[in-house]
């Protein structure tokens, strides 16, 4: 059986079959929950990369938002970068990512936005070239961490100043227990996860997923 385009695990535990997909599989194998409501999955997503698991990723993507158009996916520095770079490849379309700091090489107008992470407990600023973005483009915003929104409100921000028609957002895994993903939603987005954390325990390990839609 499939659901949102992964194959499904399941196991018997604690007097119940468990049902998980692909990726939630590798969450639960290689995340190591922290705390303070942090998950690390920087053995395989944000830090060192399984390419065969961001080929997947970009797949299901495309899955997922393939009856849009999409003219350019859009993320952020850094994480966000080798995961819409995939999901570009598969849509065959460029991928432009949001700056957090102005260099030297980063010339003429800007369209500029501050976010706040939830990892590092700071503000940037983010920026994007007035070049690479235009009112004609249709935009698919790709992130890998939806914890309290911030920095899509901010890819938003600068979405919508450019003029840009915003398609949907991709998030590979969202903190369901937090305010962001409610907050996108309600905003009238149309948001897809492809794992939803409800649920994690710093002194067990464990990690509750959300069921979705086939799941």
């Amino acid at each position: 059986m499939e659901t949102a385009g992964f194959d499904i695990v399941s196991y018997y535990k604690e007097g119940e079959y468990i049902q998980m997909n692909f990726l939630e599989e590798r969450i639960v194998k290689d995340g190591i929950v922290k705390s303070g409501n942090v998950l690390k999955v920087d053995s395989f997503l944000n830090h060192q990369m399984d390419i065969a698991l961001m080929e997947e990723i970009g797949r299901e993507f495309k899955r997922r938002f393939g009856h849009k158009t999409v003219t350019k996916v859009m993320t952020i520095e850094a994480s966000g970068i080798g995961i819409a770079a995939f999901v570009a490849k598969e849509f065959g379309v460029p991928m432009v990512f949001a700056k957090k700091s102005k260099s030297i090489n980063i010339d003429g107008d800007m369209y500029v936005a501050e976010v706040e992470s939830f990892t590092h407990k700071n503000k940037n600023q983010v920026i994007v070239s007035k070049k690479f973005l235009h009112p004609e483009d249709h935009l698919l915003i790709i992130d890998d961490f939806l914890a309290n929104g911030c920095a899509l409100q901010g890819l938003i921000s600068i979405a919508e100043s450019a003029g840009s028609t915003i398609e949907g957002l991709g998030i590979v895994i969202e903190k369901g227990f937090q305010i962001g993903g409610r907050v996108i939603r309600n905003l009238g987005y149309h948001l897809e996860s492809l794992a939803i954390v409800d649920a994690m325990d710093a002194k067990t390990g464990t990690i509750t997923f959300r069921a979705q839609e086939g799941q």
